[in-house]
């Protein structure tokens, strides 16, 4: 019995550990607040980043500020905040993007939480 409790115990392990792997894999760059979860998205790829932040920068988009810290998972105010649609040559995604706090932003505008920094 004993043995059976640890081989269910063992297989129990293993195959939970591919699952949190791919869990931590969902957050991209920042820390999401506590007790959320961020599933990745269509979001913006990683060799498109930089032509995207030079793109951002050449379209001068206003930059706001608010005072709470810009990390994955936050939520942006509903108000005062104006948010941009990704141009489709740096992937189809469902996302939006701002500036905030010198950061540029994805995120989802339903909810207004934000899903990827990009410095």
């Amino acid at each position: 019995m004993p043995k059976r409790i640890l081989a269910v115990t063992a297989l129990a392990a293993a195959i939970g550990s591919p699952v949190a792997a791919n869990a931590q894999a969902d957050i991209t760059v920042g820390r999401a607040a506590p007790g959320v979860v961020i599933e990745r998205g269509a979001g913006i790829a990683v060799d498109q980043r930089s032509a995207f932040r030079d793109y951002v920068v050449e379209q001068r988009v206003p930059a706001f500020t608010i005072p709470d810290r810009v990390v994955v998972g936050t939520v942006l105010p509903d108000a005062g905040i104006t948010y941009y649609d990704v141009p489709q040559r740096f992937g189809a995604t469902t996302y939006r993007y701002t500036v905030v706090n010198g950061a540029t932003l994805l995120v989802e505008p339903r909810s207004r939480r934000i899903v990827e920094v990009m410095d």
